[in-house]
């Protein structure tokens, strides 16, 4: 099957396709009436989980004919309620949440769109899950953000895919490598890559990282929306996995050993340091964040202990560092940068990769702007 006018479909696109295409046809045969008529919103959030939220999302169908023809303009759809009680957000005595639209997306996967959302109690007052309401206070576009998000594709069993046959060959081989020995996942990863785009996410690339089943894609956002994309990004990263059967793993070291561990290393900047940066002002950056070490690695997911080591490419957690071109301290300061006469980004290489990039963003900006 192929789209009009675009590249031939994979199967996952076909399947999605076909799916819509079938949607259709059922709808008219049963209402005689257009699915033009109806637009649907997949609204997805965050549920109330510990140490780390799990994703949730339900679908809105809504009539066009009717009341909602303000949507017609593809305004951000209504908010909706939803039962906290079921997602560690509510008792079940007075379980209603609320879901209110923050940012939406074309859906690559059906018709219409997905839509981010934060929760609300059903009092209208933020939520004590909600982790963007205290992050969308104190960033702004002038903040960008690139997060490096590591995973491992897995088997239903649990295992890394590849790893079916017991625990493979040393790693060394695998990064970026080519080969059907070498790698494991990649053309779920390339769907992955082009669905974001798709959706209006800037992600900036993927590749298959250090240990076999483990990959990476680069996600590029400025202000709030950098959390919403990184959020999204996995959301379709689960989303398009789920249709190969295959599963997707983001604890930071879901392999003990002699394995890499899996992070979302942040690479930030402001104005200043992107056009009137000095080595003076880089270091006393860094200087900011190692004064509140602790605070940083509560904010930056659990389990990461097991991770940060001083062992593959990180410090240990106990310890703070940053050097010029050091994968092995706490905070990079690319080449990048000092080539351009310091003016630049850094990368806070401590972040797991099962972090909450709202919290990242609260405490890299909270701090650097006190």
């Amino acid at each position: 099957m192929k789209a009009e006018g675009t590249r031939p479909l994979n199967p996952v696109e076909f399947n999605f396709y076909s799916a819509a295409n079938r949607c259709e046809f059922l709808f008219f045969i049963f209402t005689g009436e257009k699915m033009s008529d109806i637009k649907t919103y997949e609204y997805v959030w965050l549920d109330g989980f510990k140490p780390e939220p799990s994703m949730r999302s339900k679908i809105k169908a809504t009539d066009l004919r009717g009341t909602d023809k303000g949507m017609l303009n593809d305004d951000m759809p209504p908010k909706w309620s939803f039962d906290g009680s079921s997602t560690q957000q509510a008792e079940g005595g007075s379980s209603d949440c609320l879901l209110i639209p923050v940012q939406m997306y074309k859906n690559p996967t059906s018709p219409d769109h997905l839509v981010m959302c934060e929760v609300l109690a059903a009092d209208n007052s933020v939520h004590p899950s909600n982790t963007r309401d205290a992050a969308d206070k104190v960033v702004t576009d002038e903040w960008w953000f690139g997060f490096e998000q590591e995973y491992f594709f897995t088997n239903p069993d649990g295992s890394p895919l590849g790893w079916e046959d017991g625990e493979p060959r040393p790693q060394g081989d695998y990064y970026c490598g080519v080969g059907a020995d070498n790698v494991s996942g990649r053309e779920i990863s390339e769907v992955h890559l082009q669905a974001c785009i798709e959706a209006g996410i800037n992600l900036t690339g993927t590749n298959a990282e250090v240990a076999l089943g483990q990959w990476e894609y680069q996600c590029f956002g400025k202000g709030i929306k950098a959390g919403d994309d990184l959020w999204m990004s996995r959301y379709l990263l689960y989303k398009i996995a789920e249709e190969y059967g295959v599963g997707v793993n983001i604890h930071p070291k879901p392999k003990t050993g002699d394995w890499n561990g899996s992070g979302m290393h942040a690479n930030f900047s402001n104005d200043e340091m992107r056009t009137a940066g000095t080595e003076k002002l880089f270091h006393s950056i860094c200087d900011k964040l190692g004064e509140v070490h602790e605070e940083g690695i509560a904010s930056y997911g659990s389990d990461n202990d097991m991770r940060l080591t001083g062992l593959h490419e990180t410090q240990s957690i106990e310890k703070f560092s940053y050097g010029i071109s050091d994968r092995g301290a706490s905070i990079r300061i690319p080449v990048y940068t000092v080539e351009h006469n310091w003016n630049g980004y850094l990368e806070d290489r401590r972040p797991a990769s099962n972090a909450d990039p709202y919290k990242i963003i609260s405490h890299i900006v909270g701090t650097l702007t006190k």
